[in-house]
């Protein structure tokens, strides 16, 4: 039983493609087929559309189109203003941090600092294409997150699940590898309970107090986190009325909001902006399917994302089929002319400090 990525019945929302040359696929686009190119979207409901059409002489063509969204896109934060020195980065700043009944959890600073800004990967700040590679699921089985922590290059983004174990521990090591991490909050799927997060879910049917509830218990175990990234919440991002409290919690700390770009309901983006919560929105899940070349493949696409719009967001999980495929990806990247930054510098920045 696989400990890391979405649980059984939560709906996906990615459509891979299946490599036209497979063995046991039917030739396409025989001499009986019409002159036009066949297209088949291979992305589902993930944020960018990515299309491959086989033309007549057998090519496959790769189309991207990236999703579009409301605004000038991303503001991509200062890099001079982000970061911490990497001596100190496993320990929380205590200016960040607040005593609850729950325990500490994370707070803007008296002059202004956000746990965003302290936490961020630096990057270089250089013109260039810019992805973000989101890893989430650690926490779960101690040993994929050892692995994950391990393996990853320190550019990756680690997402460590709210109902993990020894996550602070965990943290310390992530944080003294270079990674910047966030913390992934259950929230409610569309088959709820039969598909059930955990004790900390985010139920559209509670009042908001119980949901705050939930949230600062998850907040509070673990530090040095830039935001915050749902895990599963097909339902709970879908309903305003219910996500509006927590995000302007959210917003009000100093944090970012991902939103994992699984379902085409969530109300995320428009709720972000009025706000002005940093948020971001995963362009492509990586490992709908998982297998090495099909992961691969995600990662290509994904380029070429970052290509058409200058910056792209990837997210998967800790399974070590991603975890390789990642990391062996990444070993060209810089030579592809891609820079692979922490997932803070790609999101929009209403409150940037200055």
């Amino acid at each position: 039983m696989r400990t890391a990525g979405l649980p059984p019945g939560e709906p996906v929302a990615v459509t891979l493609a299946v490599p036209p040359a497979a063995p046991a696929a039917p030739a396409p686009l025989r001499a009986t087929s019409p002159p036009t190119p066949s297209v088949s979207p291979v992305s589902g409901q993930s944020s960018a559309t990515v299309a491959r059409s086989v033309p007549e002489d057998g090519s496959v063509v790769t189309t991207v189109s990236p999703r579009l969204r409301d605004g000038s896109g991303p503001k991509l934060i200062d890099a001079r203003l982000a970061g911490q020195d990497p001596r100190m980065a496993a320990q929380p700043n205590e200016d960040l941090l607040e005593e609850t009944p729950f325990g500490r959890l994370p707070v803007r600073a008296p002059d202004g600092l956000r746990p965003m800004d302290q936490y961020a990967r630096p990057w270089s700040g250089a013109r260039g294409n810019r992805i973000a590679i989101v890893i989430g699921g650690l926490g779960i089985s101690q040993t994929s997150t050892q692995r994950a922590i391990r393996t990853l290059p320190g550019s990756v983004t680690l997402a460590f699940a709210a109902s993990g174990n020894s996550l602070q521990r965990w943290m310390q090591e992530a944080r003294t590898g270079g990674h910047e991490i966030l913390l992934q909050v259950p929230m409610e799927p569309f088959d709820y309970p039969a598909n059930d997060p955990g004790p900390l879910t985010l139920v559209t049917g509670k009042p908001a107090a119980q949901n705050l509830k939930a949230l600062h218990q998850a907040m509070a175990r673990i530090t040095n986190y830039t935001g915050i990234v749902n895990f599963l919440g097909g339902r709970y991002l879908a309903d305003a009325g219910a996500l509006e409290p927590v995000l302007k919690d959210i917003a009000a700390r100093g944090l970012l909001f991902l939103d994992d770009g699984a379902f085409a309901q969530s109300k995320t983006e428009t709720l972000a902006r009025t706000l002005d919560l940093p948020h971001g929105f995963a362009d492509l899940t990586l490992d709908g399917e998982l297998r090495r070349d099909a992961i691969l493949r995600k990662l290509d696409d994904l380029q070429r994302i970052a290509e058409r719009r200058g910056n792209a967001i990837g997210i998967g999980s800790a399974f070590d089929e991603t975890v390789d495929a990642v990391a062996e990806w990444m070993k060209q990247a810089e030579g592809r002319g891609i820079e692979v930054v922490g997932v803070s510098a790609l999101v929009s920045a209403p409150q940037q400090q200055q």
